[in-house]
């Protein structure tokens, strides 16, 4: 890259390095204008532009400026400072965006699970806030039936039968049903149902197995358990909630 192509920026002591042909993304910009020296707001001190602004707020103008997007960290709160800063450098279009917060905060994810154990069955589901969430999870989630001898669902993975992957029952987007265990007998031989959860390659057919399975992909995913409550002490229906801070999708000017 020859001198015309990169320009050294020092920002509140801060030093950037980038090219002249990012800084001109908004030819009306301060930026822009800064190459052309037409703005006395900007010194140039041994061949760098110094500016007695926020370097680390300047961090998020160049990033906007090199992607075209607004993409700030879960924990950002400097929203109208950050504001101030766009307004300062003449990005009107990314101070516009910033001006409402709404659009860039980070959201409350909720999911709620249900589990219920009943003699030899387990059912479970599972609500949540976010539908895109609750998608990718069913693609996690299958559940297989075959038959197996012996009378408890216990006993290990023994079926010489090929297992039947079932489609998951989707009430709505918002939640799935689905069980494992056995179903019911005929003779010594049971119908039972394994779920197996991604990237997890086992087949459980005990209930609490799975439900100790699901949490724990869950936590590994960014959710965080806040609440555990009975529902039901007749019909054994636990509910466990649980919640993630999910990062909206940066905004594309």
């Amino acid at each position: 890259m020859n001198n015309r192509e990169m320009v050294i920026l020092s920002v509140g002591g801060v030093r950037f390095v980038t090219r002249a042909s990012t800084l001109q993304q908004f030819p009306e910009s301060r930026l822009a204008r800064m190459l052309n020296h037409d703005d006395q707001e900007f010194k140039l001190v041994n061949g760098e532009f110094f500016v007695d602004r926020d370097g680390t707020l300047f961090s998020y103008i160049m990033d906007f400026l090199r992607t075209l997007q607004v993409s700030l960290p879960t924990d950002f709160s400097d929203y109208q400072r950050l504001q101030r800063e766009a307004e300062f450098y003449g990005l009107y279009p990314l101070a516009d965006i910033l001006s409402q917060e709404h659009l860039l905060k980070p959201r409350l994810e909720i999911l709620e699970v249900r589990f219920s154990l009943q003699e030899m069955q387990a059912f479970f589901r599972i609500f949540g806030s976010c539908s895109t969430t609750v998608e990718t999870l069913a693609e996690q989630i299958t559940v297989f039936t075959g038959q197996q001898s012996g009378q408890s669902w216990n006993s290990p993975f023994p079926s010489q039968k090929p297992l039947v992957p079932l489609p998951l029952e989707r009430p709505s987007h918002h939640d799935m049903v689905f069980q494992c265990g056995t179903d019911y007998s005929a003779g010594d031989q049971f119908v039972a149902r394994y779920v197996s959860i991604k990237p997890d390659n086992r087949k459980l057919i005990n209930g609490t197995n799975v439900l100790g399975l699901l949490l724990d992909t869950l936590l590994k995913d960014g959710f965080r358990l806040i609440s555990t409550r009975t529902i039901s002490s007749a019909e054994k229906v636990e509910c466990y909630s649980l919640e993630r801070m999910s990062r909206p999708a940066g905004l594309t000017i």
